[in-house]
């Protein structure tokens, strides 16, 4: 199992994949807002989503796990 983590702090704008989706190493999963910028979050290892920890207009905080993956 992995874990997709926020890189920073910041609000969630986008979040790109659900439960049960397919992804591969360097897709993009969550798009986070810090300090005025777009932060495209991406899989470190290609999976399954098992479960999406936070949802669109969610303040996360740095190193929060946004994204399971099995």
């Amino acid at each position: 199992m992995s874990e997709v983590i926020a890189p920073m702090g910041g609000k969630v704008i986008d979040v790109k994949v659900k439960a049960g989706d397919t992804v591969n190493e360097g897709d993009e999963v969550i798009i986070l807002e810090a300090m005025k910028m777009e932060l495209p979050v991406v899989a470190e290892v290609s999976g399954t989503v098992k479960e999406v920890k936070c949802n669109k207009g969610d303040a996360v905080e740095a190193e929060a796990v946004l994204v399971v993956l099995e």
